[in-house]
Order: C-alpha cells, then sequence, then structure tokens
C-alpha cells in the first residue's frame, strides 16, 4: 500500500528542533523527501552562531530510517537564501510539492519598551520569512501549472499563533507578525487557486524552546503518560493539509494541540447599526448606540482571562 505523500518533495523551514523537525518527521513517514531547512541560531532571539548541526542531524535522522532528505541551513528571511532554498528541493527532487513555513525567533518586550531592532528581526524572520519562500515556491508552481496547460499540486502550510487571536500583551511584535501570515495565506490561497495550490494557516500548542515561557506554569506529564503539548501531537495535521485528501482544503485557519484541532471561522458581524437614510452617524449617535451595546456586551479582558490565554 503506498504511502499519503508518495513521490512528493517537501520543504520544512525551522526543521531543526521541535516543531519543524516532527513536522518533517511527519511528512517523511508519510512517503515524502524533506529539504530541512534550519538556520541553527542556538538563541531562541536568533542569536548565536549559526550551525548546520540541527538541520543536519533532523536529515539524517530521516535517512536512517528509510527516507529521504537533505539539509539546508540558509536564513529563510534572506530574499536570495530563501531562492536558493525553493531551488534545492527542486534540484534535488525533480520539483517542489509541499511548503511547510515553521522558522521564527521571539523578542518579547512590553509595547512601550520595545526597540526597533527587537520589532524588525522578529517581523524579518516570521512575515518576510513566509513571504520568501512561498514566493519563490508560487512562482514554481505558476511555471510547471503553465507547462502543464493545468493545475498542478502544490500545499502550503504556514504557522501563526494563538498570540494573534488573543493577544499577547509581552509580543507585539510577535502577534502583528503571526496576523500578518493568517493574511498573507488567505490572499495566497485565492492567488493560487487556478494553478491547483491550496494554502493553509494552523495556530500549534506546543513545548518547545519557543514556548518555554508561556508554558512554564504547566507540569510536564509523569513518565509512561503522554505529554499533550508534545510537537508530535501536531504534525499529523500537517500531514494531512500536504495531502491530496486536503485538496479542498484552502485559506483556513486551524488551531491545534494535543488531541484537538479547532476549524477558526473568519470574523462575523456581531451587531449593526445604520444611520437614517441620507444621513451619516454622528458622536452623539455613536455614543447613544455603542455605549449601551458595549455595556450588555463587554469585549474586554478580564485579568484572570488574560491569565489563562497567556498559559493557554
Amino acid at each position: 500500500m503506498s504511502l499519503p505523500l508518495e513521490g512528493l518533495s517537501a520543504v520544512v523551514t525551522g526543521a531543526g528542533r521541535g516543531l519543524g523537525r516532527a513536522e518533517a518527521l511527519e511528512l517523511a513517514g508519510l512517503g515524502a523527501s524533506v529539504v530541512v531547512n534550519d538556520f541553527g541560531q542556538p538563541g531562541r532571539d536568533g542569536s548565536g552562531e549559526a550551525s548546520a548541526a540541527p538541520a543536519e542531524e533532523v536529515a539524517a535522522e530521516i535517512r536512517a530510517a528509510g527516507g529521504r532528505a537533505t539539509a539546508h541551513t540558509g536564513d529563510v528571511a534572506d530574499h536570495e537564501q530563501a531562492r536558493a532554498l525553493i531551488g534545492t528541493a527542486v534540484e534535488t527532487y525533480g520539483k517542489l510539492d509541499i511548503l511547510v513555513n515553521n522558522a521564527g525567533i521571539l523578542r518579547d518586550r512590553m509595547i512601550f519598551s520595545m526597540t526597533e531592532a527587537e520589532w524588525d528581526a522578529v517581523i524579518r524572520v516570521h512575515l518576510k520569512g513566509h513571504f520568501n519562500t512561498i514566493r519563490f515556491a508560487s512562482a514554481h508552481w505558476r511555471e510547471r501549472s503553465k507547462a502543464a496547460g493545468g493545475p498542478v499540486y502544490g500545499r502550503i502550510v504556514n504557522t501563526s499563533s494563538e498570540a494573534y487571536l488573543a493577544g499577547s500583551a509581552g509580543q507585539p511584535n510577535y502577534a502583528a507578525a503571526k496576523g500578518g501570515v493568517v493574511g498573507l495565506t488567505t490572499s495566497t490561497a485565492l492567488a493560487l487557486a487556478k494553478y491547483g495550490v491550496t494554502a493553509n494557516v494552523i495556530c500549534p500548542r506546543a513545548r518547545t524552546r519557543m514556548t518555554e515561557d508561556v508554558f512554564q506554569g504547566f507540569q510536564e506529564p509523569s513518565e509512561g503518560r503522554l505529554d499533550p503539548l508534545a510537537p508530535e501531537h501536531v504534525a499529523p495535521l500537517v500531514g494531512y493539509l500536504a495531502s491530496p485528501a486536503a485538496a479542498e482544503v484552502s485559506g483556513q485557519l486551524l488551531v491545534v494541540h494535543g488531541g484537538m484541532v479547532a476549524l477558526m471561522e473568519r470574523p462575523k458581524v456581531a451587531a449593526k447599526f445604520d444611520a437614517p437614510e441620507d444621513a451619516s452617524l454622528t458622536y452623539a449617535d455613536l455614543d447613544k448606540l455603542l455605549t449601551p451595546y458595549y455595556a450588555e456586551h463587554p469585549q474586554g479582558f478580564a485579568a484572570t482571562e488574560v491569565l489563562a490565554l497567556r498559559r493557554g
């Protein structure tokens, strides 16, 4: 019996550790040939000397299990290195079929203390990094589609965060970048639909070095018990979205963690207030309409809710 991703090739960014590693192993286990990308800096803030070791180790792990994998250590936030990453997949495996964007860093700070460099670094890696790889992967699929005279196989799985969905007080750069990733994904899904390419985005919850502060209040499970925050719980959803089974799934946002997948709806209108015909709403009108509405439908977060969102 053939595997779901047999004959397909994939790129996974940030795949040297944590979620990216679990996703690369999952895709390889489902039959894909994988380019394991990781810049290899030891600090979760993107600091330290880059190393080929993380990407090489995961690629070796895949090969030892009987799969096909090659390592790539470029910086996805660098336009030309992202081009080379997509080129590596095409040159090594003949084509690219799956792109999983996972690479990221953190530089947490309250908005009133954040430096320009801290803002720029996180936006660069998360948002520009996603754009760069999608830019060259989408061009590859468009060219293949034009040559084939019809749709081709293409899957994009991007990574956002619940920091975007619920807010995260000490991560304005990260929350903004992850919100941007969602907008980028839905735009990409629309643009590439005619070429046969899908694009979806996940908000994963997992225990990694990126989330060690967020989940410090959660104890690790005792020996022999399943860790609900293990990255391995997220990887099967990535495998599914990368597969032929998800051909009709595109432009979607999904939250995933141990034993749970939540399909998020697009924002919906909660209430609507119209001015009389041939008139506009004045300040007095808005005060009369909105103040009682918000009094009956509070929109702010209580302190206990903020703490729960940070931990959850």
